[in-house]
């Protein structure tokens, strides 16, 4: 495995699909804890919630994002900002382990919905073109 591929210590990476990428709102959220950043796609479906997004798993299709390596005290933060409670609890969002679709050395945490909750499911692959097209501009709300 290459360099770029391995994790450095004390960091975990996480899968950025929404609100926590680059020149949106919630970046702010997670670049105090940001070490390294690349671009990578994964098998799901973006869900319209509005200001933000959720993610389904899908194995048909795809999203694009950011794979980023933060620091794991950066993790509650997160956690708090998508309603991740834990395992078997009431969560907004649940934390799953994920694989990127082209390259499987890149592997990471992603939040995630498993049902789309009566949202419209979105047929891009980019969060911010559905934010540009939406005319919202920098956005509020979740990864």
């Amino acid at each position: 495995m290459s360099e770029g591929h391995q994790v450095r210590h004390h960091a975990v990476r996480v899968f950025v699909y929404g609100s926590l990428l680059p020149g949106l709102t919630n970046y702010s959220v997670i670049e105090p804890y940001l070490l390294a950043a690349h671009p990578g796609r994964i098998r799901g479906r973006l869900v319209d919630y509005g200001p933000y997004p959720a993610l389904l798993l899908d194995p048909n299709r795809y999203v694009r994002g950011m794979w980023m390596d933060i620091r794991i005290t950066g993790m509650p933060t997160l956690d708090v900002l998508e309603g991740f409670v834990g395992i078997e609890e009431s969560n907004d969002y649940e934390r799953v382990w994920i694989t990127d679709a082209d390259d499987p050395a890149w592997s990471g945490w992603v939040y995630i919905w498993t049902e789309s909750r009566g949202y419209p499911l979105v047929d891009g692959d980019w969060w911010p073109d559905v934010v540009r097209d939406k005319g919202e501009g920098r956005v509020r709300g979740r990864i």
